[in-house]
């Protein structure tokens, strides 16, 4: 049985209180340092959480420190293995959505293993077409079926994912994440029969709450014409201020 889901967005960092997305792989805020402090809390009062057997992060520094101040009582006192993962970093490829080198990340989050991190990571330009981190309609959903790919074979009964709205929302689980909130998903294998494609179906209790803290905006929320740069002759064209970068 496919493991069941427990979907993180991190806490507020540097570039969402400056709205500048200038601000390369930027840190938390002061005040998204008391959104962990809250998500912990959040998940302590939770069964789910009693049920995680592992956690994935995306591999930049605000997600990084989210899994390491939020759900610190998983990673120390329970020994939840923490997995950085390329794969479930956020879309664009601005300054603020582009990761810092693995060499970098190892040294401040020494306590954490990076060795499966994908190689190419940070690399969200060369070989456009074909990079998997490309900031395209077609690469980033792609990128989100492999995620659900691999989770979906996973041992575990409960897996903690810790990444980004605009990634969770276009290519995972349409739907909103506020910063530092939770949501819980199952693999809905109705839908998979139907469409070939992992598909997620949200728990009725953070779906009816708008997120496990309900502080994020209820309901689906498809595909937005925003969220991808306009795609010309194969290749992305990215515009200088698109929507995206701001969720």
């Amino acid at each position: 049985m496919p493991p069941t889901l427990l979907l993180i967005r991190h806490a507020q960092a540097l570039h969402n209180v400056a709205s500048d997305w200038s601000l390369h792989d930027p840190p938390l805020s002061e005040l998204g340092r008391q959104q962990c402090a809250d998500l912990q809390e959040s998940l302590k009062n939770a069964k789910i959480a009693d049920e995680v057997g592992l956690i994935v992060v995306s591999a930049m520094r605000r997600t990084l420190e989210t899994a390491t101040l939020g759900l610190d009582f998983l990673i120390k006192d329970k020994k939840i293995k923490v997995l950085p993962d390329a794969g479930w970093q956020e879309n664009c490829d601005k300054p603020c959505d582009t990761g810092s080198p693995i060499s970098l990340m190892s040294k401040e989050f020494p306590q954490y293993d990076f060795s499966s991190v994908d190689p190419l990571y940070p690399d969200k330009t060369s070989n456009l077409s074909s990079n998997p981190y490309a900031f395209t309609r077609k690469a980033i959903l792609a990128r989100g079926q492999a995620c659900l790919k691999a989770l979906y074979d996973r041992p575990e009964k409960v897996v903690a994912v810790v990444s980004h709205s605009g990634f969770l929302r276009t290519a995972v689980a349409q739907r909103r994440f506020f910063n530092a909130d939770w949501r819980v998903f199952e693999f809905d294998e109705d839908k998979m029969n139907e469409t070939e494609l992992f598909v997620l179906k949200e728990w009725q209790e953070t779906e009816e709450k708008g997120g496990g803290m309900g502080r994020s905006e209820k309901g689906i929320c498809s595909l937005l014409p925003t969220d991808f740069p306009p795609e010309v002759e194969g290749e992305s064209e990215v515009v200088q201020q698109d929507p995206a970068s701001a969720e």
